[in-house]
């Protein structure tokens, strides 16, 4: 009778999850078929166009940094065409900031990423610590008598009365006369 139960409700079960997958499966896959990306919720990236990056390796990246100028910087861009003689210091620099974002001195600088990795070891170090201290002290049964000194003191000199291996072994380094080890 209880197998029987137990049976009948493993099946409601597993087909109620299964219906449910089954629908979630659908219903999801027609709501992406039936509905276009949302511009302003998600922002698509055309993998295939030229793209920038700063990087050590590859000193001139596919595309500018900047697309998109401003009336100052148009200007500017048009004043490039020039001698360069005739340019500031300042308008070298931001004509630089149009095409790169970092200098290679900016990009050489450390970073403080190692901090984040040795702060992370620590926190796993003490984490670990503390299972471990957790299971000795609520986990492990207690220490076996055996482990103490005074069982092992015990132990020895009763070796040493039964004179166990006395040839090569244990009793072999006692000497019994003297009452110490050889």
């Amino acid at each position: 009778m209880l197998k029987m139960m137990l049976q009948l409700i493993a099946g409601r079960v597993s087909s109620l999850v299964a219906r449910r997958a089954t629908l979630a499966l659908t219903t999801s896959s027609a709501r992406m078929a039936s509905h276009a990306p949302d511009p302003e919720v998600t922002e698509a990236v055309d993998m295939s166009r030229p793209m920038y990056w700063d990087r050590l390796d590859t000193p001139l990246p596919d595309k500018l940094y900047k697309d998109e100028l401003s009336a100052a910087e148009k200007s500017l861009k048009e004043k490039e065409k020039g001698p360069w003689s005739q340019l500031t210091n300042e308008e070298k620099i931001a004509l630089y900031r149009l095409s790169f974002h970092q200098t290679y001195a900016e990009m050489n600088q450390p970073k403080s990423e190692w901090k984040t990795v040795v702060g992370g070891i620590f926190f796993f170090v003490g984490f670990t610590a503390l299972v471990v201290w957790w299971q000795r002290v609520y986990v492990y049964p207690p220490r076996p008598r055996t482990f103490d000194d005074e069982w092992q003191a015990k132990q020895l000199q009763r070796m040493l009365d039964m004179r166990i291996n006395p040839i090569e072994g244990f009793s072999s380094k006692w000497d019994y006369e003297k009452g110490q080890w050889k």
